[in-house]
Formats: C-alpha cells, structure tokens, sequence
C-alpha cells in the first residue's frame, strides 16, 4: 500500500512540474532600477548593474514564481561620490552584506497579463514582505530560437524598514533624502532549455 501511495505521490510531482517552465533572466535586457526624492524637489534614479533571477511560468503561461539576486556592490546613479556613500555602512554595506534577494511567496493574476507579487525583500539582513504590481507583456522566439518573456514590475518600500536609516536635515527643515523608495524593473527572460 505504501509503495502505491508513493508511486501516485510521485507521479502526481512529476507531472505537476512538467508543466512548470523556467525563464532565467538576460541581464543584458532587463533594467533593476530604483528611484528617490532629493530635498523633496527632484527625483534620483539609479540601476543595480549585476544580478540574477529566474521567473516560472504554468502550462498556460501563467505567472507562478519570481526569484532574484541582486549584487549591491553594482549600484550605480551616475555619481561617483553617492554611489560610494550609498556602499558605505550608512546605506548598504556592501562588505557586509553583499546581495539583495527577493523570492515571492504569491503571485495573484489581477486579469489579462496584470499581476500582484507579494514576496520576501531581503536588504542588508532584514527580511520584509513586500508587494509588486507587474504586467507581462508576452513571450516571443528571437531570431537564435530562444523563447524570451517579457514583464515590467513596480513597488515602494520604506528604507527605514531595512535599517537604512542615514539622513541630513536641510536648512529649511525638509530632509535630503526621502524614506520611500520607488522600484521600478523591467524584466527580459530566457526560457532554460532541457
């Protein structure tokens, strides 16, 4: 009896997950960016310039998991000087704490090819719950023969959440840097052949 509970059990596995598709995604085609208020009258953007991540689909396309590592030694917002601040232990501590992850723990289809992410944001060892609202906008053959994906995902989180906590008051009481934190990421994948 137990073998046959076990062979159905695996069975079941086996075909549950052969419908289950891995994209892995290109990093030359995909964007992790962030942006944030400057003494509350301009916007700072910047970009994480190495990372990893995968995302799977279900037999109908639909979006099950999202996954991705991001090497916070990679910032970058065009400044010198603020990037190496923003490495530093004031912001992120890349010594310390050299990744950011994020692993979703639901993705809920909102109708059509809209999507909410709730997941896991790791930054600087505290782990936070955090909600995305993405948008995938289809899958096509490239000219080589490789399925690609498409997708554009947005959220905000507060920094102070994660422990960054520097600031500078302004001499007009405002402060220099906002605690929200915009995401913005636009995401190519590779479907993983075999």
């Amino acid at each position: 009896m137990r073998k046959t509970v076990f062979l159905i059990l695996s069975l079941f596995l086996v075909y549950s997950q052969s419908f289950a598709a891995t994209y892995i995604v290109d990093p030359v085609h995909t964007e992790i960016g962030f942006s944030a208020k400057h003494m509350v009258i301009s916007n700072v953007k910047g970009v994480f310039k190495e990372f990893s991540g995968a995302v799977e689909l279900d037999d109908k396309n639909i979006l099950k998991t999202v996954n991705a590592h991001i090497l916070t030694k990679s910032i970058d917002t065009r400044h010198d000087k603020r990037d190496t601040h923003l490495k530093s232990p004031d912001f992120l501590d890349i010594a310390k704490f050299p990744e950011i992850t994020f692993k979703s723990t639901s993705v809920t289809n909102k109708g059509g090819d809209m999507y909410e992410v709730d997941g896991e944001l790791t930054i600087c060892g505290v782990k936070k719950t955090v909600t995305l609202e993405g948008e995938m906008h289809g899958i096509a053959k490239d000219p080589w023969g490789n399925m690609r994906a498409g997708f554009t995902a947005r959220g905000e989180i507060n920094r102070k959440d994660f422990g960054l906590i520097w600031n500078q008051v302004l001499e007009t009481g405002g402060l220099l840097v906002s605690d929200e934190v915009k995401l913005i990421l636009e995401v190519e994948a590779i479907l993983q052949k075999g």
